[in-house]
């Protein structure tokens, strides 16, 4: 047994900060219900009429990434397990790549809404329903993991705040709430850095206790699966995982076809990318200072702390434990993250909600009927977030719970949309028996390893030290009576030892191979009834030296003919084929396409729809 030393509760300016959060905003969603009052519409609540610039929008992605998740979660693997977690700004710049250049193109050109749209013009209305039904139980269960928070008072909070700007004011609310939020995140994030650092003897301190600590062995190319963080499980592993969060992922598409143009749209890609790495470098350096200040008497192992994610705040409570306000700055940086992230999944659940389920079934309902509409469903799942939001506490670290269901569910949801956009020959059929091959191989491996946990060889936890701890006065030495190691079946060291990065790649692909073998099984699409606006001409980059071939692998996609239909009428064309699968002369006649911006917009997509 410990002592635990004398660790300050919050005061009044803690309070204070952390309440100004909620009332601006809160504020911010009561402005945007003021200012869109007369031109409230489905649309203008849900996708901010389509008319958003890139820079609000690359704010918002930044800050919906900063959950608990990043704030929290982060510093506590680097703390327990060095800094690996660094090599995952590869796999976010794969994601952005693939993000922008291959799935958003087909999403804004398609003048959707609801990304399970894109389903039903590739394949079928089941298809679609089935992936707006699997969204919005992952989208639930995993909001709850977001918050990172266990007592009643902040889930209630957070839930109610959310629940309250997201309904006022729509997606517009959102997006500037998110900005606003951001600057509160990062504020806090270089607070505690700056005095993290100072107080533990400055920046070459912090670095040589981190390598004497063996917290900066960054680069590990070991090419065991088993193993939880290597180069190739965070670079392959972290690029499926978070392409299933960016790639297709509603919360995200949501916010890039809000912009009013494509070019916008990548812009903010491109520039959240930026924001990415700024926030990864920040958490893993919150993670050594955490180290080297907690090196000589680790709180979780002296049983200060009941879990490590409770480690970051008990570090910022030491730290500013002379400073009143501080505190409340930084839990107010871990809500803003909490906040932005649970705003985004709301409105995103209700976007889906109306496109999939109540436009479908009751298709005439007026402009003001479908804003309340809008707005109830926002109510109905902020209400439904926050009250499994006390499952919290049963689960383990934020940062593999998180990653953990994106994996399950993002995993085989990636694969199918990539059947869709990369394959042309799949059809509905391959799709559905695809997705459901996905998700049984992906839950399989992971609850697997929720009920046979890998050995700790695998994950391989770094020293934490009690030395300088003080020892409690009445400590009893207990004897414990030996136990038999429990009985683990033959997969338990193998399949369900896989890195819990691997669970999207395993789904996804299992959903992409299995997709194609029954597509071919049951007579491959031919093509003549799939838009080209719907397909991704990938297969232009690996036989582009024949023609034959890339009719071949398009599966009688009119991609480049000399002429296309378009709304019905044929359109003359030229044999120099463009990337984007059709020749110069066409794409300048598709709908959406803009001569000034040379970029497709909305607002040319809302006078002449595709469809």
């Amino acid at each position: 047994m410990f002592v635990a030393p004398d660790i300050k509760n919050f005061v009044a300016w803690d309070y204070v900060v952390f309440a100004a959060l909620f009332l601006i905003s809160s504020g911010i969603g009561v402005f945007f219900a003021i200012k869109e009052r007369k031109n409230a519409t489905s649309k203008q609540f849900l996708v901010g009429g389509k008319q958003m610039t890139c820079g609000p929008v690359a704010l918002s992605l930044t800050a919906s990434f900063m959950s608990a998740v990043t704030v929290l979660g982060t510093p506590a693997e680097v703390y327990r397990y060095g800094a690996p977690f660094v090599v995952f700004f590869i796999s976010y710049t794969f994601v952005i790549i693939f993000t922008s250049e291959l799935f958003l193109p087909v999403f804004f050109r398609s003048g959707i809404t609801s990304t399970y749209e894109y389903l039903e013009l590739r394949f079928n209305k089941s298809v679609r329903i089935a992936a707006t039904l699997i969204y919005i139980v992952q989208t639930v269960r995993n909001v709850f993991v977001l918050t990172g928070f266990n007592l009643w008072g902040s889930v209630f909070a957070t839930g109610i705040v959310c629940t309250f700007y997201c309904t006022l004011g729509g997606l517009k609310a959102v997006v500037w709430t998110d900005a606003f939020q951001l600057v509160v995140m990062v504020v806090g994030f270089l607070t505690v850095l700056i005095q993290g650092t100072i107080q533990n003897g400055g920046p070459n301190n912090i670095w040589e206790n981190a390598s004497n600590g063996s917290r900066l062995a960054v680069f590990d190319f070991d090419v065991d699966p088993l193993r939880r963080h290597t180069f190739w499980t965070i670079t392959i592993g972290g690029t499926f995982t978070w392409l299933g969060i960016y790639g297709v992922n509603q919360s995200t598409i949501q916010r890039c076809i809000s912009c009013k143009s494509e070019k916008q749209a990548k812009l903010a890609l491109y520039l959240n990318l930026v924001g990415l790495w700024v926030i990864l470098v920040c958490a893993v350096f919150s993670g050594l200072v955490m180290y080297v200040h907690f090196k000589n008497c680790d709180p979780w192992t002296a049983g200060f702390i009941s879990a490590p994610d409770q480690l970051m705040p008990y570090f910022v409570m030491d730290i500013f434990s002379t400073m009143p306000g501080l505190p409340g700055l930084f839990v107010a940086c871990a809500f803003s993250g909490t906040l932005s992230t649970v705003a985004a999944s709301i409105n995103a659940l209700a976007t889906v909600t109306f496109e999939d389920f109540v436009k479908y079934r009751f298709p005439n309902l007026s402009e003001k009927m479908s804003t309340w509409v809008s707005k109830g469903l926002c109510i109905v799942f902020g209400v439904l977030c926050t009250s499994m939001a006390v499952a919290a506490s049963l689960l383990g670290g934020v940062v593999q719970a998180s990653l953990s269901i994106h994996g399950m569910c993002g995993g085989p949801m990636l694969g199918l949309f990539t059947l869709g956009i990369v394959f042309p020959c799949a059809n509905w059929k391959g799709a559905v028996g695809g997705l459901l091959t996905g998700i049984t191989l992906a839950f399989w491996v992971a609850i697997g390893a929720f009920v046979y946990p890998a050995q700790p060889s695998k994950a391989r936890p770094l020293h934490l030290s009690t030395a300088n701890c003080i020892q409690a006065n009445n400590t009893e030495i207990t004897t414990l009576a030996p136990t038999l190691p429990p009985i683990r079946p033959q997969l338990a060291d193998t399949w369900y030892s896989l890195s819990y990065l691997y669970y999207s790649t395993v789904g996804c692909l299992g959903c992409i191979i299995a997709g194609l073998l029954i597509s071919f099984l049951t007579g491959p699409d031919q093509g003549k009834a799939v838009k080209p606006v719907l397909i991704r001409p990938v297969c232009n980059l690996f036989c582009f030296w024949s023609k034959k071939y890339k009719t071949l692998c398009w599966c009688g996609v009119e991609h480049d003919s000399t002429t296309i239909s378009v709304n019905g009428a044929k359109k003359a064309g030229t044999d120099e084929p463009l990337q984007n699968g059709f020749n110069k002369e066409t794409q300048t006649h598709l709908p959406g396409y803009n001569h000034h911006e040379k970029s497709y917009t909305n607002t040319s997509i809302e006078t002449e729809s595709y469809f």
